[in-house]
């Protein structure tokens, strides 16, 4: 089992940026992958980014790339989602996920 705890949402301005943190516990080892997704009201949970635990691949939504950044520090066993030139769109839920387990979700909310 796997457990993940999200931080670092808010209310920010459109053009503004965010840090979210996915601190992450349990069964580590059995984590090769680590997504965030997001869902806004009315809507469906979409995928944001994803990497692989050991750092060798990321991937990105269209919607998000050149803004958002994946990283991780694998000494705090936490995963980052850096967030800049944020959007009114890219208000939402951000959940992170691995497998099966998900965290609890952080509000991101972008004024405009």
């Amino acid at each position: 089992q796997v457990q993940l705890v999200e931080s670092g949402g808010g209310l920010v301005q459109a053009g503004g940026s965010l840090r979210l943190s996915c601190a992450v516990s349990g069964r580590t080892r059995s984590t090769y992958y680590i997504r965030w997704l997001r869902q806004a009201p009315g809507k469906e949970r979409e995928f944001v980014a994803a990497m692989s635990w050991s750092g060798a691949g990321t991937s990105y939504a269209d919607s998000v790339k050149g803004r958002f950044t994946i990283s991780r520090d694998n000494t705090k066993n936490t995963v980052y989602l850096q967030m800049n030139s944020l959007k009114p769109e890219d208000t939402a839920v951000y959940y992170c996920n691995t497998a099966s387990n998900w965290g609890q979700g952080t509000q991101v909310t972008v004024s405009s």
